[in-house]
């Protein structure tokens, strides 16, 4: 990265940072959604096996999309929903 900032001109510098923040960026919140989605879908498979651990699992995905909202993960709409259908599903069963 080192040569190639130095190839670029000092004025442009800023758009070859602003690159690596992105990719550095883009990789964490695909980290963290495939982490937020694995929780969800281990709540969803928790409800239809009707499992004893039902509530913990369910108060985790909760958890975990709370705060994934707060880092900006997903937006603030798509929790709430997830969370209500997790809860009206586990109310279900």
């Amino acid at each position: 990265m080192a040569e190639q900032a130095k190839k670029v001109k000092k004025s442009a510098r800023k758009h070859v940072k602003n690159v690596r923040k992105t990719k550095k960026r883009t990789a964490r919140n695909r980290r963290e959604k495939n982490s937020l989605k694995q929780v969800v879908k281990a709540t969803r498979t928790a409800i239809t096996a009707k499992a004893a651990d039902l509530a913990d699992s369910l108060k985790k995905a909760i958890s975990a999309l709370d705060k994934a909202v707060q880092r900006g993960i997903i937006h603030a709409n798509k929790a709430a929903r997830l969370k209500s259908r997790l809860t009206k599903a586990a109310a279900k069963k």
